[in-house]
Parts: C-alpha cells; structure tokens; sequence
C-alpha cells in the first residue's frame, strides 16, 4: 500500500511539472476537453493525499472542477488556471500552518532535526512566510499570463520559469541557511 501511495505520489508531481508543456504541446493538435484527462489524472494521483490534507482535498476538487469547466466548453482557460490553483493551495497548506504553533518549513526542518533551537524555529517561520510570498507572486503571475498572455508565454513562464525561480529560492534559502546555522551553532 506504502508503495502504491509513493507511486501516485510521484505520479501527481510528474503530472504537476509536465503539464504547462503538454497543454502548449497539445493545443491545436487535441481537444482540449480531450486534455482535460490530464487534470483528472493529476486529482486522481492525490486521492491517497486526501484522508491527510484538507488543502489536498480541496486540490482535487478544484482541478476536477477545472476539468468539468473544460469539458463542458472545451475552452482552454480552465487549463491554463490550474497553476493558479496549484500555487494557490502551496499557498493555502503554507499559510495555515502560520497559524498554528508548528509552521510548514519546521515540520520540514524537523525530519532532519527533531530538536531544534528557538532560533532555528523562529528561522523556519520566517521561511514558510518567504514562501507564501512567493506563492501569491507565482500565482499572481500564472493568472496574468492565463489570462493576457499568448499560450507561448504562458507555457514558457509556468513550464519553465516558474520552476527556475523556485530553484533560485531553494538555493537562495539553502544558502542563508548555511550562513544561519554558522552565526548560531558555532
């Protein structure tokens, strides 16, 4: 079962970063009702996240309700919006848990390290806000381009650039850390 949940796992993630490129790939050779599967294949791969999360429950139901949109007008906005929605439940997991004592990035941290100082804590919340941060410029961006922009820019910025820029924070993150753990740890 353990190995079923890590397959759709890695499925859903997969489907996640192909997608703005199958969708640009596809338009005007498929339906897009046609590509709406793959919406319905992303939420299907989340199924086992859902007894976990909230905001995965609400994941799969906004893409499948993107896809109905699809299918129903054949139109390719709903499947340019799904970055939108995926940016917006990052943001919505993110968020919440600023809310409660333990923030996303300490859960994180605490694979690694189960005892961290109050330093290392306050540290991590700052760092889950640096994301939610992003995640509402990201999204920010992948509506103006679902909405303005040609299926070229908006494939290229949500199938390319958006991920650089994740790996530029990732290493930008990396790298304070390292410089974090210096300055506190001796």
């Amino acid at each position: 079962m353990r190995l079923l949940a890590a397959l759709l796992a890695a499925t859903s993630v997969v489907l996640t970063l192909c997608y703005p490129l199958a969708i640009w790939y596809g338009q005007g050779r498929v339906e897009p009702r046609w590509l709406a599967l793959l919406l319905v294949l992303a939420a299907g791969a989340r199924l086992p996240a859902m007894k976990a999360s909230a905001a995965a429950r609400w994941s799969v139901a906004g893409a499948l309700l993107l896809a109905a949109l699809t299918v129903m007008g054949n139109g390719m906005l709903p499947l340019k919006l799904y970055p939108v929605l995926v940016n917006a439940g990052l943001l919505a997991a993110f968020g919440y848990t600023l809310s409660t004592p333990v923030s996303m990035v300490e859960r994180f941290a605490r694979m690694r390290e189960p005892d961290l100082p109050p330093a290392a804590v306050a540290y991590t919340r700052t760092v889950t806000k640096v994301w939610c941060g992003f995640f509402v410029v990201n999204g920010a961006i992948a509506l103006g381009t679902a909405l303005w922009a040609s299926q070229e820019v908006w494939s290229l910025y949500n199938g390319v650039i958006s991920y650089g820029l994740m790996g530029v924070l990732f290493a930008a993150e990396f790298l304070v850390r390292l410089r974090f753990k210096r300055l506190h740890h001796g």
